[in-house]
């Protein structure tokens, strides 16, 4: 595998009976909260715009950092929606980043929509089941376990040279019983890619509320990316801060002859 890579959230439009339907009432009512909560955030999300911070590390044997990048970008999701078809992309607006004193670093991008997972267009590619609940910071929140599908599409991709590789990845979110929203998700590939040279991929993205509204969103804070090859290993953190509103309208005329 070659030093440089990327991987990205890829958006695909995937419809299924939810695999949580053979849990309890209660589990599945979760389920139907979280994934209501997600379909509306998602509307929500392409309304706004933050400043994305982002750390690329190449580590030693030692966990040494052998190299490091800062980029500072203007960032925000684009959605778009047709015919059901759903389709999120980032646009990156470079602020300033500091030069590699070597070859460049592995690019991540696209992890803070993980949530994706509950939103009714992908959750007929998981299985779900309800762990047991866990307390942070005081407060409850229930944890679902997750788990792809073979053979469905995933919201998770290597590119490589052009190319996509759809990634098997299982994990564990923290919903909050009371909203659905979801505050937390690691996830991990559930086999390695050692053909391509992709050993272990692991992602974590804590979310939390960007403004003081009814209901409140937990928006991206931070997501962090830790991918290792036989010889490689990579971490890059990505900060999520300053949460903005902003709306873009547009008007199409034809023009007729006179």
């Amino acid at each position: 595998m070659k030093q440089i890579a990327q991987f990205a959230m890829l958006a695909a439009t995937l419809a299924g009976v939810p695999a949580s339907a053979q849990q309890p009432p209660s589990f599945n009512k979760l389920m139907d909260h979280a994934s209501e909560q997600v379909a509306a955030f998602v509307e929500q999300f392409s309304d706004v715009k933050c400043t994305e911070m982002v750390s690329q590390l190449k580590l030693g044997k030692n966990g040494k950092v052998e190299q490091k990048q800062e980029s500072t970008f203007d960032y925000l999701v684009i959605l778009t929606s047709a015919g059901g078809h759903l389709n999120l992309s980032e646009s990156r607006l470079g602020q300033k980043s500091s030069k590699p004193k070597s070859a460049p670093l592995l690019v991540t991008n696209g992890f803070a929509t993980l949530f994706l997972v509950f939103h009714p267009f992908y959750q007929g590619s998981f299985e779900f089941a309800a762990a047991d609940d866990d307390t942070v910071g005081g407060r409850q929140f229930s944890r679902v376990e997750f788990r792809h599908i073979k053979g469905t599409r995933s919201p998770m991709a290597l590119v490589l040279r052009g190319r996509e590789y759809p990634l098997d990845v299982t994990g564990t979110a923290w919903v909050d019983p009371e909203s659905g929203s979801i505050t937390k998700i690691a996830a991990r590939l559930e086999n390695g890619l050692e053909d391509i040279g992709l050993r272990s991929l692991r992602a974590e993205v804590e979310y939390a509320p960007a403004f003081r509204a009814t209901p409140a969103f937990w928006f991206p804070s931070v997501a962090t990316i830790e991918v290792e090859t036989p010889r490689q290993h990579w971490r890059n953190v990505h900060h999520f801060v300053d949460y903005k509103r902003f709306s873009v309208s547009t008007e199409e005329a034809v023009k007729t002859k006179p």
